[in-house]
């Protein structure tokens, strides 16, 4: 087996979030659940957003609950601020995410807060936590993930600098995952080189997960990128689906079946079943009515096809 390459299944959130179809919680939770079949082992499974704003993702505690446990798995759940943290907890969530923002621009259009105002909300959180330490269950897993790092849909390009400082201040707070993410999909393999460097450096004793958009066609090229710079988890979906509502233009995250696909034709170990991912990304894309998204979800596999 090769060096292990840890996927998270994001499209049950991320990937249904700018869909125009709205799908019921027993159908999310079954797509869950078809991909933990497929190999997944973490999964994006809800977010805990006002519906107002993201009707896709209404129900979040109903998909929960229609979740039987799943030892070994971790279904994760995003927040964009105390209230959404507060909803989580009162779940079976086995991870926290915390939605952040490299700019300000993004981040009072995502959630009405400042890069200093997100900051201090990550810090109130954290000081929660502290203090909830010993209650059996109060303190699932958190990590936190910060968007618009290659760049902002209002803002316009972010700096190295910019990253270096708000990675070493979320680090400094306790977080021991952080996520960079190019919500808009406008990162080049270069780009990903420097600032996975300028964060390591930032924050040494963090662990790294990237997470790609494929707007302009570049998202498999980065993550290229990333792993030859020594990350070993990123983000996708299956399908390619997704997006944000909040970032005009943006489009789907990079497929999971396309990196895993890549990954293992060059001797990466994912721990998924490509068929079997195939099969749930064109049985996603039907609910959606956007079939065969994904290159794979069209051409199958290679030399062993799904069909």
């Amino acid at each position: 087996m090769g060096r292990f390459i840890q996927i998270v299944e994001v499209g049950p959130r991320d990937g249904l979030q700018n869909e125009k179809a709205v799908l019921s919680p027993a159908v999310r939770a079954d797509f869950v659940r078809r991909l933990e079949a497929a190999g997944a082992k973490r999964i994006e499974a809800v977010s805990f957003v006002h519906p107002k704003y993201v009707p896709q993702m209404a129900g979040a505690e109903e998909v929960m609950a229609a979740l039987p446990p799943a030892p070994g798995h971790s279904r994760i759940g995003l927040v964009l601020n105390g209230k959404g943290y507060d909803r989580a907890l009162g779940t079976a969530v086995d991870e926290v995410n915390v939605a952040m923002s490299a700019t300000d621009g993004f981040g009072l259009k995502n959630q009405g807060l400042s890069v200093d105002q997100q900051v201090q909300m990550l810090s109130d959180i954290m000081a929660g936590r502290r203090n909830a330490e010993g209650a059996p269950g109060a303190t699932p897993k958190l990590t936190a993930t910060l968007s618009c790092v290659w760049g902002c849909p209002f803002d316009g390009e972010v700096s190295v600098e910019q990253v270096n400082d708000l990675v070493a201040r979320i680090a400094a707070l306790g977080v021991e995952e952080i996520a960079l993410a190019d919500t808009i999909g406008v990162g080049d393999p270069w780009s990903v080189t420097r600032k996975v460097e300028a964060a390591r450096k930032a924050a040494p004793d963090a662990t790294l997960r990237l997470h790609f958009h494929d707007t302009r066609n570049t998202g498999l090229a980065n993550a290229y990128a990333g792993v030859e710079a020594g990350v070993d988890i990123l983000d996708a979906s299956a399908g390619g689906i997704g997006g944000c509502p909040f970032a005009p233009g943006a489009t789907g995250n990079i497929a999971t079946e396309d990196l895993v696909y890549m990954l293992e034709r060059a001797g990466f170990s994912t721990g998924y079943d490509l068929d079997q991912l195939i099969t749930t990304a064109r049985w996603i894309g039907g609910q959606i009515d956007k079939p065969r998204l994904s290159a794979l979800s069209r051409a199958g596999g290679w030399p062993k096809s799904a069909g």
